[in-house]
């Protein structure tokens, strides 16, 4: 038989108001020796709270909605995870959907979780703006993080991509780099467009020139990277270092310059972008910009749980810095050479060519 707080109150001596008050952490005033009395009683007993029962007095669930575009996704984990601790430390509940990068499937995704209810729903990596008349008619309070595509939007949490990239490209120009090449992701993504442009500022703050053929395309996948890196390598003024949009094609690239048989970081330094769990085990250890999930996923708890609590209000974007994390792939062009400015280029155009180098 469950306990009810009337017998709290009979085993405590204090009213069934006050238990009451103490059992929903009203913010009527209780003494603490009150307070802790209740409390103890309640956990001996095996009180549990009726969350129907609150919901229908508070007009409140206790009960979040997450949709994500993609579960599998190295960064969606975490984001969840990050979430669900701190709405656990607030004793909240959970519901996830994922939408399967399809913005139907989305619009469903938004139907189910306002017929549970729920108190508010977050969105975690996802591609669209996710508007709907259901949506908008609810009034739930929303907030999106780690926004992919598109230009910012209120009530949004995002990593600083465009701080996260200057801390890369500054890293490289103070171990003494100037020739520094890039390898991007799709330009469809915003966040692409925020590490070109993290990338370019911090070039021009030091006062060295943009060359746009030391900018490779890539799309994420470790293939690109090795094929742009091959791209720059084959440059007559080849780069001393490689910036790479993320670790896939950081890795890429280190195989790329592997294969031209020259040495990371020792020839050629590259950084790459996300810090992903193999970027610790490969050697070198790749060095790289962290993705600051776990930050993220607080943050838009709390943005979303400061709402329901205050009603509904529109926030501007929030960013959130990662970090650089210094590993084995990087050294200074003037120290960590191996073999001189011109033989090392003479390597470059004899392999690139298929030749074998002379003995």
């Amino acid at each position: 038989m469950s306990v009810k707080l009337e017998d709290i109150a009979k085993k405590t001596g204090f009213s069934i108001s006050t238990v009451s008050r103490v059992l929903s952490n009203s913010s009527y005033p209780v003494s603490e020796m009150v307070r802790e009395e209740i409390l103890k009683a309640a956990d001996v007993m095996g009180y549990k709270p009726n969350m129907a029962a609150r919901s229908l007095r508070t007009d409140r669930t206790d009960t979040i909605g997450i949709i994500v575009d993609d579960l599998l996704s190295p960064f969606t984990p975490p984001i969840v995870r990050s979430i669900q601790d701190y709405l656990n430390e607030n004793g909240l509940l959970s519901l996830i959907v994922n939408s399967d990068w399809d913005p139907d499937q989305e619009q469903i995704a938004i139907r189910t979780l306002l017929s549970r209810p729920v108190d508010g729903i977050i969105f975690v990596e996802y591609s669209h703006r996710a508007s709907s008349e259901e949506l908008e008619k609810s009034k739930k309070p929303r907030v999106f993080v780690h926004r992919l595509f598109g230009s910012p939007i209120k009530n949004s949490v995002t990593p600083d991509e465009q701080y996260g990239a200057g801390l890369a490209t500054e890293h490289l120009i103070n171990l003494g780099h100037r020739q520094i090449g890039y390898i991007n992701g799709p330009e469809s993504w915003h966040a692409c467009r925020m590490r070109l442009s993290g990338y370019k500022d911090m070039l021009a703050k030091h006062r060295i020139p943009f060359e746009p053929t030391m900018v490779q395309p890539g799309d994420w996948e470790l293939e690109s990277g090795y094929s742009a890196a091959k791209n720059l390598l084959a440059l007559p003024e080849h780069p001393t270092a490689i910036f790479a949009a993320n670790d896939m094609m950081a890795l890429g690239a280190i195989y790329a310059i592997q294969d031209a048989g020259l040495n990371v970081p020792q020839d050629i330094a590259v950084v790459g972008y996300d810090n992903r769990d193999f970027t610790k085990t490969f050697r070198p250890a790749i060095t790289t910009v962290s993705m600051p999930v776990l930050e993220m996923g607080r943050f838009a708890t709390e943005l979303l749980l400061k709402q329901i609590a205050e009603g509904r209000k529109e926030e501007d974007e929030i960013k959130v810095k990662g970090q650089l994390i210094v590993r084995e792939t990087c050294g200074a062009p003037e120290t960590s050479r191996t073999r001189s400015e011109s033989d090392s280029r003479t390597l470059f155009r004899r392999v690139l060519l298929n030749k074998q180098p002379e003995e």
